[in-house]
């Protein structure tokens, strides 16, 4: 058996995002389909499944902490209603959010997004979905420098325009990607249109567009052709992977990390 020195094992590692083949494999709230969404125990499970990043929601409490949660709300996922700004850290973290999945996951609580950020491994990445406004950048980007991540290895999304291009001032050495869904509307034409979508990630200095998988082809194909970034989400099936693998797809979210990772 060859042996491999330890400093040059480590910097293989350190390295290894740019060997992976795409598309990367993001886990949607980590392994949400077998664990409670947003939780340790589902960013945790996502690294065993191999996928390459994690993907979390994130919005501010009212004692200025950030706390990985969807929903503005704990209802859901708690069965007891909290606004998540309207309330602080030590009282959210009393409840239990891992009801919906039971037996080993009860008594889940909501993680801190530094708790979040300490599990990710060399090599791995995050996708730091902001779900309020510009007000959490500051705390955020603070946090982000305290965990010693390497700047490759975070990248944040956002819908709202105006947070997504106040991060490419206040911290241009991370990426940062538009998300959109797309629709038609009464007439049949596809919301946001091709044009729309070009100027608002011009204006904003986006680094792509993170788009749900319905996207039209034409307008996925014209987005990698202006030289952005292209990413979609939630895939849970191997025919849609596939397929948005054919047309240059840069990652993958999914509820299910270690079924496409295994499949791709």
């Amino acid at each position: 058996m060859i042996k491999i020195p330890l400093v040059v094992a480590s910097s293989f590692f350190a390295c290894a995002p740019a060997l992976y083949a795409k598309p990367l494999v993001v886990a949607h709230r980590g392994a949400s389909q077998d664990a409670p969404e947003n939780t340790l125990a589902a960013f945790m499970l996502a690294w065993e499944q191999g996928a390459d990043a994690i993907e979390g929601d994130f919005l501010l409490t009212k004692d200025n902490e950030i706390v990985c949660i969807h929903d503005k709300s704990t209802e859901r996922l708690a069965g007891r209603k909290l606004i998540v700004k309207g309330s602080t850290l030590a009282q959210l973290q009393e409840l239990d959010v891992g009801l919906g999945k039971g037996g080993k996951f009860t008594g889940t609580k909501i993680p801190t997004i530094a708790e979040v950020l300490a599990t990710i491994p060399a090599g791995k990445k995050i996708f730091i979905e902001i779900k309020c406004g510009k007000e959490i950048i500051p705390p955020l980007l603070e946090e982000i420098k305290k965990s010693e991540l390497n700047d490759e290895q975070v990248t944040m999304i956002c819908f709202n325009t105006e947070v997504v291009r106040m991060l490419k001032i206040k911290a241009p050495q991370h990426k940062v990607y538009w998300l959109s869904n797309f629709k038609r509307n009464k007439e049949g034409h596809w919301v946001p249109s091709l044009e729309t979508v070009l100027q608002t990630l011009s204006s904003t200095k986006a680094d792509g567009l993170d788009s749900h998988h319905g996207i039209p082809e034409h307008t996925a194909r014209r987005i990698q052709e202006e030289g952005f970034e292209w990413h979609v989400w939630t895939v849970n099936d191997l025919k849609t992977a596939k397929r948005l693998k054919a047309l240059g797809v840069e990652s993958v979210t999914t509820d299910v990390p270690g079924h496409l990772k295994k499949a791709l």
